[in-house]
């Protein structure tokens, strides 16, 4: 039912500056591996195979990264190195990717309208590679949501409790709880303030989005920061028909701040590597 997975992957990272000067802030490595694979292996996780990405200037480095590297392979062909490769070599052969650019910043609601040329009309998932989805034994938060989307057929958010004192990071939803940990949105702001948020129910970087959504964006107004808004699109379809908001099972790492990358690091490191590099010495 749902193929195609888009990832908005055109900002700048500037908080990564100046590591992100030349690097897209979705190539950096937690651990050995770079954000944005992390993310393309949750979409495979959840059965889509079509990845779709909103690139910018600087950005080719992804294109490299999902594509054959010949002179590499040649190199380290018959080595114990080779095995290195072979996750994202199977990503290549599970899975297609295209490509457009996004040539201006306005917004997330913004580069989600740049990506309808490579969806179509058809419902999609988005996934912010900068929000990383972890799971120890239980199915990723897109997978969890691709399962929602079966029942229910209408847009979806990804949402976690955050302390009130960080609301105005996020969009934020109030909705009325209609069965475990799913709620039907009533209200859906972009960073209040602290005294004017409806709940501390914050959205991150998960979505599921019915095809509606493309005429909604192009007839949205900027909102707040002057950028095109996708909390304003996906209101307008709550007050039009259903938006449902899933509390999802997981652990998230923001990785688009310092600590949040530095967090998602030690956690892989000690939950995914030192484990490993363990049994093997023994």
């Amino acid at each position: 039912m749902i193929k195609k997975c888009l990832f908005p992957a055109a900002g700048y990272g500037t908080r990564f500056l100046p590591a992100t000067k030349s690097m897209p802030k979705e190539m950096l490595p937690v651990v050995n591996k770079p954000l944005i694979q992390y993310g393309v292996e949750e979409a495979i996780e959840a059965g889509l195979s079509n990845m779709a990405i909103v690139t910018g200037r600087g950005k080719r480095a992804m294109e490299d990264h999902f594509d054959v590297s010949y002179e590499l392979e040649h190199q380290i062909h018959g080595t114990d190195k080779e095995s290195y490769l072979q996750e994202i070599r199977s990503i290549m052969d599970n899975s297609t990717f295209s490509y457009t650019r996004q040539i201006e910043m306005k917004g997330l609601g913004h580069a989600i309208l740049t990506g309808e040329t490579l969806i179509g009309d058809e419902p999609f998932a988005v996934l912010l590679a900068d929000d990383l989805c972890l799971m120890d034994n239980d199915d990723g938060v897109l997978k969890q949501m691709v399962g929602l989307y079966k029942q229910f057929r209408c847009s979806i958010v990804a949402v976690e409790e955050v302390p009130m004192n960080e609301v105005h990071k996020y969009g934020v939803i109030q909705g009325d709880l209609i069965k475990d940990d799913i709620y039907q949105v009533k209200t859906m702001v972009e960073k209040p303030a602290t005294k004017d948020a409806p709940s501390n129910l914050a959205i991150i970087g998960r979505y599921i989005l019915t095809p509606d959504i493309f005429d909604i964006l192009r007839n949205t107004t900027p909102g707040v920061g002057g950028e095109i808004q996708i909390t304003d699109a996906l209101m307008q379809q709550a007050r039009d028909g259903c938006v449902l908001a899933y509390k999802f099972k997981g652990k998230r790492f923001d990785c688009g701040s310092i600590e949040g990358f530095i967090d998602a690091t030690n956690y892989c490191y000690k939950t995914f590597y030192a484990s490993a590099n363990s049994s093997k010495s023994r």
